[in-house]
């Protein structure tokens, strides 16, 4: 006999369907039954077709079930244009990173930006520095974050600091990376926890994710390959080391149930490998299977 189903049953069936390794826009690209996300992902991680086609670009990230996307510059396009183009491919900026110069001479240029752009959060991810980070940079730094944090917050935005791992220079009991926790605001100042740059220098995101709890408002999700050397005195890991969730070393798991105990509230997968278009789709069905 000729089973039916109802329509509600169709519409659950259509929910579940997997396109190139990742779920429809019907549900969300990258959740499942453990990790609920919001996920999205950092458009850095195609920044070489980028610079060569915007558009059709856009059009790979959502083809691959991807909504949310975090911005690293609009590849010589207004902020109105990108805007616009990301509009028309269904993706929605919630996040972006400006250069620390910006920060400290012209945050209101950025809020302007962020504001055409439509995001939420504000960030930076690199502090210029000569030789190791050092306490005077740190605490140049914290003022600046609170002034930025501050700036920021009277446009309805909130402000981040991406981890780099330089930032985990030994200091007194703990490391700059400590320092740079306290001298900043909590109500202006919130964090972005790239595991990979976190692992790489020797530090634990899940204890990390336990010491500072509601700071952390973001993560940059990636894996590490195996055998790459970490912790003090390491190499600083390369873009060729950077493998698709679950197939490294890191303890994604453990990370992924520590940060949504935090509260992180949104995860960007970000994969600098030259192999990121194939890697992206992995990591997403990754995020989708993996029980924690």
């Amino acid at each position: 006999m000729k089973q039916r189903f109802s329509p509600l049953c169709v519409g659950l069936l259509m929910g579940c369907m997997i396109f190139t390794g990742c779920m429809t826009k019907e549900s969300s690209a990258g959740t499942g039954q453990s990790f609920k996300g919001p996920v999205g992902l950092q458009l850095y991680s195609l920044r070489d077709d980028f610079a060569k086609d915007v558009p059709g670009t856009m059009a790979k990230v959502s083809q691959m079930g991807i909504e949310y996307v975090e911005l690293a510059g609009t590849y010589g396009m207004s902020p109105t244009d990108f805007r616009r183009e990301l509009n028309s491919h269904g993706l929605v900026a919630i996040s972006g990173h400006f250069p620390y110069e910006r920060f400290r001479d012209d945050v209101e240029s950025i809020a302007q930006e962020a504001k055409t752009l439509g995001l939420k959060y504000v960030g930076c991810a690199w502090i210029p520095h000569d030789g190791k980070f050092d306490e005077a940079k740190c605490r140049e730094v914290a003022a600046i974050f609170n002034h930025a944090g501050e700036a920021l917050a009277k446009h309805g935005m909130k402000f981040f600091y991406h981890t780099h791992g330089y930032e985990f220079e030994p200091y007194h009991k703990g490391t700059l990376f400590d320092l740079l926790m306290k001298e900043t605001d909590p109500k202006y100042v919130s964090f972005e926890m790239d595991i990979f740059w976190i692992v790489n220098p020797g530090q634990d995101p899940v204890k990390l994710f336990k010491q500072y709890g509601s700071r952390w408002k973001l993560t940059h999700l990636k894996d590490m390959k195996k055998g790459t050397p970490v912790g003090v005195g390491a190499p600083v890991a390369t873009k060729d080391d950077d493998v698709a969730l679950g197939a490294g070393q890191l303890d994604m798991p453990a990370i992924l149930r520590a940060a949504e105990k935090a509260g992180v509230e949104w995860n960007f997968i970000e994969d600098e490998s030259a192999v990121a278009e194939e890697q992206i789709p992995v990591s997403l069905n990754y995020l989708q299977q993996v029980k924690f």
